[in-house]
């Protein structure tokens, strides 16, 4: 059996009216992946932070390596070789690789000068160590988002980890970028350093990890070798009941077009872009990091300046310069990074959930406040959000929930279309199925949707039709019932269904 590098015993932890973890064991050893799965708020990244040293359990112990430690700060951590990356990197894209990697201990010569020589060399060591050629010299926020993961695990390899905790490190990436991520996790592991794996992506589970701890509700339901799970008994370990991965039943025919674009052209991020949506119809835009998904519902949302071509709503041409007037024609928008973007932290559900429309219930710059929680409970309550009330901050809600108070918060505005980009990043399989119902009935009230999704299984099980882009294009439509994942990757891979 390969060497222990970190146990931990009997960990528990609370906060206030809490149990976050109870009597909670865990282990991890040298040259495995170990993964770690669960519902939002099982207690799984609770247990990481105890390891990173951001948080103190109140009961239990750790060893790592053997020894008894305590471990009274990520700086703590970082002395006894635990690094972790955050699903958030924490990089500075102004500044170059080799900057980033040893920001805060920079190689400085005699004098205190800065080795700007050494310090590049240093981490294109490191950065050869994972197999990955990246100039240290490059400027980070050039590099894609796949390549700025690489230099964030740079940067824990070049503090000597020994342990490397990877909270959610696929949730930006897809096709070739989640190769890419695999190849160099196992690097590590060829080296005896030890994986810690968190991801709610369960087909990654059976690809990348060695063993998987399956946590619900602060406890530890069981550990298991990878070789000896299926991935149904793994859902229903973690949610407690049985789950098939379906995808609700496909609306009926189609109604009137609501959306028709025609030779979109934004700078060298789109080119000739042809779409249209209809009510009933849920949309499927497919392709790979950088190819222009998130910029095209920008600028179908008046958030990004569009430097040619048409976009017709519901059979008129309208100028969408800025978000406002998308709004004003019944255009809504669930952005890809739901807790920067989506939502105001620090404030309720109530806020947030009230936010956009809010001049619908306004008279004389007074706001009908009794009106605002009707509409605020129906629709948060059609919508099953869990949440302790109204006034709670929507900081402490689980992701599921968090984009139910983004979809309320536009529902309420009264869309007819309504875009999500990644709608179940960072969610847990029991609340994917309810994001993907909701969905679902929205087509079947006369919605149209346009869901953006690195998922390949979620774009061909949710979608009526697929647009697959490539490059700032779209070099593909299929119609949902007859697209595979493979044809799929292969558009958005080589710009050819038959990638040659």
């Amino acid at each position: 059996m390969a060497e222990c590098l970190v146990e931990m015993k009997g960990i528990t932890k609370t906060f206030p009216g809490v149990v976050a973890l109870d009597d909670v064991s865990f282990d991890c050893r040298a040259g495995e992946v170990h993964a770690v799965v669960g519902e939002n708020g099982a207690g799984k990244s609770t247990l990481m932070k105890i390891l990173a040293g951001v948080y103190q359990p109140d009961e239990g112990s750790i060893l790592i390596e053997g020894e008894s430690v305590r471990l009274a700060s990520p700086h703590d951590a970082q002395l006894h070789r635990v690094s972790i990356i955050y699903q958030e990197l924490n990089l500075l894209p102004d500044l170059n690789v080799a900057e980033n990697v040893f920001l805060g201990r920079e190689p400085r010569g005699r004098l205190g000068i800065l080795d700007e020589g050494g310090e590049a060399e240093r981490a294109r060591e490191v950065l050869q160590r994972l197999g990955v050629d990246i100039d240290p010299g490059t400027k980070l926020g050039r590099l894609s988002m796949a390549q700025q993961q690489m230099v964030e695990i740079a940067k824990a390899l070049s503090l000597n980890a020994r342990v490397v905790i990877m909270d959610e490190p696929s949730a930006a990436l897809g096709g070739r970028d989640l190769e890419y991520l695999f190849r160099v996790i196992r690097a590590l592991k060829e080296q005896g350093v030890g994986v810690i794996y968190i991801s709610h992506r369960i087909a990654e589970i059976f690809e990348v990890a060695d063993r998987v701890t399956v946590f619900k509700d602060g406890k530890v339901v069981g550990t298991f070798p990878v070789a000896e799970v299926d991935r149904p008994e793994l859902v229903r370990l973690m949610i407690g009941r049985s789950f098939s991965e379906t995808f609700p039943q496909r609306g009926s025919t189609p109604g009137e077009e609501i959306l028709r674009i025609d030779g979109l052209r934004v700078g060298e991020r789109l080119k000739d872009i042809h779409l249209t949506a209809r009510r009933g119809e849920v949309i499927g835009i497919s392709g790979l990091v950088g190819a222009g998904r998130t910029e095209l519902a920008q600028a179908i949302f008046g958030s990004r300046r569009i430097d040619g071509g048409e976009i017709h709503v519901a059979g008129k041409k309208v100028n969408l310069r800025t978000p406002r007037q998308a709004l004003r024609h019944k255009i809504g928008y669930l952005t890809e990074d739901r807790n920067a973007e989506g939502l105001v932290m620090g404030q309720t559900v109530m806020e947030n959930a009230a936010l956009p429309s809010l001049a619908k219930r306004q008279r004389w710059g007074v706001v009908n406040r009794k009106r605002e929680r009707e509409v605020v409970e129906e629709t948060t309550h059609d919508l099953r959000l869990r949440a302790p009330s109204l006034g709670a901050d929507v900081e402490n809600l689980s992701g599921g929930n968090r984009q139910k108070v983004v979809l309320a918060k536009w529902l309420i505005s009264g869309p007819e279309l309504i875009i999500f980009d990644e709608p179940t990043r960072g969610i847990d399989v029991g609340a994917k199925a309810e994001i993907w119902q909701l969905m679902r009935d929205l087509a079947d009230q006369g919605k149209a949707i346009v869901m953006i999704s690195s998922e390949l299984p979620e774009i061909v099980g949710m979608s009526d039709r697929v647009y697959v882009m490539h490059r700032g294009m779209i070099v593909g439509e299929l119609n949902g019932e007859q697209a595979t994942e493979e044809q799929v990757m292969m558009l958005a891979t080589y710009g050819k269904s038959d990638g040659r």
